[in-house]
């Protein structure tokens, strides 16, 4: 390589200038040197189909295929069970059109972290993207992997559950082949995500019309007398919906990769509209097909309901659920992952993380530094412990429990962020304007998912959720506030070497 090369190189590298071609350059080659100094940026690759796609692929993951019974144990009785499952879309719809106004009036990538630091500054972004990036985000990506590798494992193992050593590998094997894709490029990505979203509404669909044909055929008796037994605990109402809720995260997805939708002001309500509307009506119709097959104690006592609807209803080709919810489990993964690389990506950009997990691929124009961070966090939360106590307990107690706590606190602070900027902010353009009563609202209820449970039954596990979230502090303040000298002068050298290896620059201001 000759000294020019090197040179060249060092720039790029530096986030330097391109370089001008010469004037020796003959006019053919002109064209290829504009398209080789395209802005080292995120590009606007993914459309309005893309964007649905990636709202519905990632809020439906196995979680209405294996365990929608958690929320039947809550309310007691088929009827309330229904009427959670509707009013939780309902619940995430509100939400999503207050995050409509916000990702219109505020077109940056990073969901919640960029519209509570324009709010309330840079402290309370900080600590949402510490909770989120460090444990939140992960660890559900860790969940779904696990998921999809105990569905892939368990027909060869006939009889008994597969071992340990093999879940936990195919896991690792999922979450390396979706940081893999999305570090490749953007496109490819969303094609995935588009492919394994059509796979698994083809299989709800199928769900849904086997119930039609049941509820045709006289199998009305669990529907019968839907209120029967209905719990009126203030605290179960409010799990219920923490459940419910848990199988809708995912509606404000699109708001983590705003600066990569294509015409965000109308792509993004629009997508927000079709998307999680389709979502509920998917999950209140799947619900009343399990109840056409199965009685109330059936469900509860299933391991995985909808390989025992199959069973019972769609045999001999009972074998597909299983197959779809596979499917459907690695769609989730690639949608968590796509999105949570752009929240940790944002956050290096703002100085809340270390500066290289905002560096892009030079070649792909991915976030890749970002993308494999997230990705190494998932897998060393799957390495220590057994699949078990993590998928019984880590992900019923604690990822839908103390996840909803922590994750409903701050969706409340952002609903309030967009009352707050209506006072504060009136300068800023709002293409799509959200009614003041619908924020108010989902605040109310916001504050409510948050308290109830804790009122109804106090535990511990919710001050550690609480210390965690503000343990951030510990490292915020010296780190992102006073800025010490000597942490520049060890990550120098450290981050120059990850941009030699990874070939990756600092993003161009693209204004």
């Amino acid at each position: 390589m000759d000294e020019g090369s090197v040179r060249k190189r060092k720039d790029m590298f530096n986030g330097g200038p391109a370089p001008v071609p010469t004037s020796n350059m003959s006019a053919s080659h002109s064209k290829p040197a504009e398209e080789d100094v395209k802005a080292t940026v995120l590009q606007k690759e993914v459309g309005l189909l893309s964007g649905i796609c990636l709202i519905v692929g990632t809020m439906i993951g196995s979680g209405i295929f294996v365990s929608p019974k958690a929320v039947l144990l809550e309310t007691g009785a088929v009827g309330p069970c229904l009427c959670v499952w509707a009013a939780c879309g309902v619940l995430a719809t509100l939400g999503a059109l207050c995050y409509a106004e916000l990702g219109t009036m505020i077109t940056k990538s990073g969901g919640e972290y960029v519209y509570l630091m324009e709010a309330y500054g840079s402290v309370t972004a900080y600590l949402y993207s510490w909770s989120t990036i460090m444990v939140l985000q992960p660890s559900a990506f860790a969940i779904i992997a696990l998921s999809f590798a105990e569905y892939t494992s368990t027909p060869f193992y006939p009889g008994c559950t597969p071992p340990i050593v093999v879940t936990k590998c195919l896991a690792v094997v999922c979450i390396f082949l979706i940081v893999s894709v999305n570090c490749l490029s953007v496109k490819l990505a969303s094609y995935v995500q588009n492919f394994f979203t059509a796979a698994k509404l083809l299989i709800i669909l199928v769900i849904i019309v086997a119930g039609i044909v049941l509820l045709a055929q006289g199998n009305t008796e669990n529907l019968s007398n839907p209120f029967e037994g209905a719990s009126t605990s203030f605290g179960s109402i409010g799990l219920a919906f923490y459940n419910g809720l848990w199988a809708y995260d995912g509606w404000n997805q699109l708001n983590f990769i705003t600066e990569e939708l294509k015409n965000p002001n109308r792509n993004l309500p629009l997508a927000i509209i079709i998307g999680i509307p389709l979502v509920t009506l998917c999950y209140v119709l799947v619900n009343i097909a399990y109840f056409s097959a199965m009685t109330p104690t059936e469900l509860l006592q299933s391991s995985a309901v909808a390989v025992t609807f199959g069973d019972r209803v769609l045999y001999p080709l009972s074998w597909v659920v299983p197959v779809f919810v596979v499917f459907s489990t690695f769609g989730a993964a690639n949608g968590t992952c796509f999105t949570a690389g752009r929240l940790t990506y944002v956050a290096g950009r703002e100085g809340h993380m270390v500066k290289i997990l905002s560096y892009i691929s030079l070649k792909r124009l991915t976030p890749s530094p970002a993308l494999i961070f997230n990705g190494i966090l998932a897998i060393f939360y799957i390495i220590p412990a057994d699949i078990n106590t993590l998928i019984n307990y880590f992900n019923i107690n604690t990822l839908i429990n103390y996840f909803s706590f922590a994750q409903w606190g701050f969706y409340g602070l952002t609903a309030l962020a967009l009352i707050v900027m209506r006072f504060t902010r009136k300068e800023l353009k709002r293409p799509v304007k959200c009614p003041m009563p619908i924020a108010v609202l989902v605040v109310i209820v916001s504050c409510y998912l948050v308290l109830a449970p804790i009122i109804d039954k106090p535990e511990l596990e919710y001050l550690y959720c609480t210390v965690f979230i503000l343990s951030g502090l510990l490292l915020y303040f010296p780190f992102v506030h006073r800025r010490f000298s000597w942490t520049r002068r060890v990550m120098r050298p450290i981050t120059m070497y990850l941009q030699l290896l990874m070939e990756v620059v600092p993003p161009e201001n693209n204004k």
